[in-house]
This record gives C-alpha cells, sequence and structure tokens, in this order.
C-alpha cells in the first residue's frame, strides 16, 4: 500500500505545528517612540550639562557683599577669591564660605548665595567686640563669645577693657586664659543694660573673681559667670535701694552687700 504523498505529510505537519503567529501589530513603532525618547532625554541632559558649565552665558560677571561694618566690601572679594567668568554652577559655596572666615577672622558667618544668571552674593556678618585686651600697645577685640579676632592701634569708644590682676598662683595656669576671658565675656554679657552702659573695665583677679569698673569710681564685685541673671537681678535692686552707694557686691545674690557714699 503506497504511503502519504509529500502534500499530504506538509499538511499533516502543520496541523502539529499550528498556524503561524503574525508578527505584534505596532511593535516597531513603539521600539521607535522609546528609542527617540531616550536620544530626548540623553540630548536634553548634556545640553543641560553644556549649559550649566560650558556656555558662555551662565558665568560669573558680579560679586556682591552685604553686611559690612568694619571690613570694606573690596577686602571680602578679594579674600572669597572668585574668579569673574567662572561657571556659577561649578563654583564650590561652602568653600568659599570657609575660605573667608579664614583669611577674615573679623566675619563671623557668611551666607554664599548663586545669584542667576550671573552673580554671586556674600552676606557677611562681622564679629562684634565686647570686650578689649591690651598687648603691647595694641588691643585685642573680644566678641561675645570670647573669641580674639582682631588688632587694632586704639581702643574703642564704649567698650570695656579686660585688665589682668592674676595672683602668681592662680589665673591661667590654673583655668587657662581662654576659660578666663570665657568668664570676663559671660559677665559682661549679663550685667543689666542700664549699667552695662557704664562700665569702662573688667577686672579679672581669678575665675571666681571678677569685677566691675563703672563711670564715677563705683565698682561691682561680680564673682564668677555663674548665676547671671540673679546676680543681674540683684544689682538693680541694691543700686535703687542704695543710689549713692559706690561699691557694690552681688558674689552671693542671696547675700548682696553695698557700701561707701
Amino acid at each position: 500500500m503506497a504511503g502519504p504523498t509529500t502534500a499530504e505529510r506538509g499538511e499533516r505537519h502543520k496541523q502539529k505545528s499550528g498556524p503561524l503567529r503574525p508578527s505584534r501589530p505596532g511593535w516597531w513603532p513603539h521600539r521607535r517612540m522609546l528609542i527617540i525618547l531616550l536620544l530626548l532625554v540623553v540630548l536634553t541632559g548634556g545640553g543641560s550639562i553644556w549649559l550649566l558649565y560650558g556656555s558662555p552665558w551662565l558665568r560669573v560677571e558680579r560679586v556682591s557683599v552685604s553686611g559690612t561694618r568694619v571690613l570694606t566690601q573690596a577686602q571680602v572679594r578679594e579674600a572669597a577669591g572668585v574668579s569673574i567668568g567662572s561657571p556659577l554652577m561649578s563654583l564650590d559655596t561652602d568653600a568659599i564660605g570657609a575660605r573667608l572666615r579664614r583669611k577674615l577672622p573679623r566675619i563671623d558667618s557668611v551666607e554664599v548665595v548663586r545669584s542667576w544668571p550671573h552673580g554671586i552674593g556674600l552676606r557677611v556678618t562681622e564679629r562684634v567686640p565686647v570686650l578689649m585686651m591690651a598687648s603691647s600697645g595694641r588691643f585685642v577685640e573680644v566678641d561675645r563669645d570670647g573669641v580674639r579676632f582682631a588688632t587694632v592701634a586704639h581702643p574703642l569708644k564704649g567698650v570695656p577693657a579686660l585688665e589682668w590682676a592674676l595672683p602668681p598662683s592662680g589665673g591661667p595656669r590654673r583655668f587657662g586664659a581662654d576659660r578666663l576671658v570665657r568668664e570676663a565675656v559671660l559677665v559682661t554679657e549679663a550685667v543689666p543694660d542700664a549699667v552695662a552702659r557704664d562700665i569702662r573695665s573688667v577686672k579679672v583677679r581669678s575665675y571666681d573673681s571678677i569685677s566691675l569698673e563703672l563711670s564715677g569710681g563705683r565698682t561691682v564685685m561680680w564673682g564668677s559667670g555663674e548665676k547671671g541673671e540673679a546676680k543681674a537681678v540683684t544689682l538693680t535692686a541694691l543700686m535703687k535701694a542704695a543710689p549713692d552707694a559706690r561699691h557694690f557686691d552681688v558674689s552671693a545674690p542671696t547675700s548682696p552687700a553695698s557700701s561707701g557714699s
């Protein structure tokens, strides 16, 4: 008996393997759109990078300075070291701020901001002296944190002098000069405003023996920088109760004393 013909064998093979699957409609257009989108992302990213770093447009043309009181704007610009023509985006604002504080100790804080499209702003806060220390014929400014930040030729009007009257066995060798300076600052900051205007000098004999020399020959024994608020309240009351007294002692605020007339 004759076997199946070639045509019959082909038909059987088609039945086993099933019909041919047509390609998915729209597959190539979707793929092409994805490629186009990826190219757009790459081109946009590259263009943005070029615009920020390589273009001639977003570059430094001016450096503005604000907040200076003693320093000049030229001094701040020079210390900042910002090159005209530098890409704004490439500037390290933290590094600029650190450089300013290092080169100009008078600066307490500084905010460095980009002012698009062509500027850099330097907003400076200078240290304010609360005490003056005599040193080799000159005067060192001390701020409210006890930082000695500048030396000037003449004492500043309205800023009390810090005077040392340390015994040979005490003082810096026991507490350290920086610690004693901070204590003197604490005292100065705690004194009532009405009294602070009259302070001529702050005399440090030891950590817990700090006194104030006021105008008119009056003195205040303050003690240490501790319990400053209580001492301020006590001193105000004591001065009202004894307006003609010349010497006041609030080193123990619960047992104040006044004397002289």
